[in-house]
């Protein structure tokens, strides 16, 4: 059985409910239009002449060799002249025979790359025989301008959960929703009007430009591969090596891109618990058809009595939800996810699943030891300091993304007249993702109509060739998103079929990883439709 999880009357609360999967409001972005060195639209040539200042990053628990810098971007590029913002960069330096730069995105939309190159750094390590290794935090996110929906009580996905309103009262629901929006723009600023991945694209550029780099060379996952796949449409002449990893639709309106990530999330989970169900550690015995109804039982308890965190705000049933689909993502986080849950079902203890909830990349917070700060008289260089990072800019920022990037928005009358459909096909998919991922496509609505950009242009691509990798059993990104996309894009895409499992390929499979890295080093290609196998070396 179940240890109750119960903590007094906590109200049921959603800071964090959306952790890793949320989308709300952008803004329509005008049409791109592509700025190259020879030829720059007014405005735009001082944020071109840029070089990076690398130094230290200040945090004690980083890699000394890594390094950290800025770039200047504007924050409207309709409007070059009206302001500019600070993007955080992060490198680590090529080692061998230098040829330029390799640009990462590790995916969200809303994870920061720089703390995450910090911990994850060794994956690439290859690369720096000829490259220097760069990320950033995207516009909105993390040291670049985060954005909010608030905190504490003021928070906007606070306020959605200690309503009465939900998906059976859909009046009261869109109220909720259009003030929650308003929460979000309150508390964000002059970015939130100008995020999503067209301007990112756009940043890119600069980057490229700051860098040295006459083309751009990138590996993006998951999110990253949506833009990397943009950059592509507004710069082809600018395209160098790219890679796509586990790829992201273009097309798929968000109710369908939902549905498909809680089918494929509810098969990852089954997976898990089958096997979870061999250890007799399991929190959930060994029984695996009595474990999946205890894993919704445990959420159901969550949802109806959270538990406390260390950050203040209780932790519901929806958040447990946001973790678990975190810890899907590769076979490998299995036992950490197990210990985990093991972790909050024997002693409500949420420290284990709060990892997962946040990618496992909180920033230094105020207060917490081990950080430095680096000399000078401007210590963070006009970036937002890490202490200073809200603790919902992951929530806030996939939201501001997501719906920026989306140009579908439904009427209050389809909404009302579509939900109860709606949820009995997310339910369908997923007993215990389903409510989780329609919440997702509702909170785009009231908010200002997203880009139609990348739907109707990004297509059809005159560019060098891409690769583009597509893992079979991943619970994220179907392959099919990864063999409509390389449709889509035209013949510069050449198809890597990954015959596994788990979110993206190159941190998971060896001939994966090796076939990205002969591409980015060598320019190697493999032949389109190839395939790397689940025991595939690569060798």
């Amino acid at each position: 059985m179940l240890a109750k999880l119960s903590r007094g009357n906590a109200r049921r609360r959603g800071a964090f409910a959306a952790a890793a999967a949320l989308v709300l409001l952008g803004a329509g972005l005008p049409a791109a239009v592509a700025a190259t060195d020879g030829d720059l639209a007014p405005g735009m040539a001082r944020f071109y002449g840029q070089k990076i200042a690398w130094g230290q990053c200040g945090i004690t628990q980083w890699p000394d060799d890594l390094q950290c810098g800025k770039v200047t971007v504007p924050l409207d590029y309709a409007h070059p002249g009206s302001g500019s913002l600070d993007l955080a960069l992060a490198r680590y330096r090529a080692t061998g025979d230098r040829r330029g730069s390799v640009l990462l995105n590790f995916g969200g939309p809303g994870g920061p790359g720089v703390p995450q190159l910090a911990v994850g750094g060794k994956e690439f390590m290859e690369l720096t025989d000829r490259y220097d290794v760069v990320t950033f935090d995207p516009r909105g996110v993390g040291r670049s301008s985060p954005v909010s929906c608030g905190d504490g009580e003021s928070n906007a996905f606070t306020a959605l959960d200690d309503e009465p309103a939900n998906l059976r009262d859909p009046r009261a629901m869109l109220d909720l929703l259009k003030r929650a929006a308003a929460k979000c723009a309150e508390h964000s600023g002059s970015v939130l009007p100008h995020i999503g991945t067209v301007d990112a694209a756009r940043d890119m550029d600069v980057m490229r430009q700051a860098l040295g780099d006459d083309k751009l060379n990138y590996l993006g996952f998951s999110y990253g591969t949506r833009l990397g796949a943009v950059y592509a449409a507004e710069f082809p002449h600018r395209v160098g090596r790219l890679v796509l990893d586990g790829v992201d639709t273009l097309t798929e309106p968000l109710a369908e891109q939902g549905i498909a990530g809680a089918r494929g999330q509810q098969t990852a989970l089954d997976d898990f618990v089958d096997w979870c169900a061999k250890d007799i550690a399991c929190p959930f015995g060994q029984d695996p058809r009595k474990g999946r109804e205890q894993v919704e039982q445990l959420v159901r308890s969550l949802d109806e009595d959270p538990v406390p965190t260390d950050f203040g705000e209780p932790f519901t049933g929806q958040d447990l939800v946001g973790a678990i689909g975190q810890g899907l993502y590769s076979s490998k986080l299995w036992p950490s996810l197990e210990r985990a849950l093991a972790q909050l079902v024997e002693s409500g203890d949420t420290s284990g699943v709060m990892a997962f909830a946040t990618g496992g990349l909180a920033l230094p917070v105020k207060g917490e030891p081990g950080r430095t700060r680096p000399g000078g008289d401007d210590p963070d260089g006009g970036l937002v300091d890490p202490e200073d990072v809200p603790l919902d800019n992951l929530p806030a920022a996939l939201m501001a993304v997501n719906c920026a990037d989306d140009p579908d928005r439904p009427s209050a009358q389809q909404v009302t007249a579509e939900v109860q459909r709606l949820r009995a096909a997310y339910e369908q998919a997923s007993p215990v993702f389903g409510q989780y991922r329609l919440t997702q496509v509702l909170l785009c609505y009231g908010r200002p109509k997203g880009t139609d950009y990348i739907r109707d242009h990004v297509k059809d691509l005159d560019t060098a060739k891409m690769l583009l990798v597509g893992t079979r059993g991943d619970p994220a990104t179907p392959y099919r998103w990864t063999v409509e996309t390389a449709e889509r894009l035209g013949s510069s895409a050449v198809v890597l079929d990954n015959r596994s499992d788990g979110h993206t390929g190159y941190g998971s499979s060896k001939c994966v990883h090796r076939k990205i890295d002969d591409f980015l080093l060598f320019g190697t290609l493999p032949s389109n439709g190839s395939s790397c196998g689940e025991d595939d070396e690569g060798d």
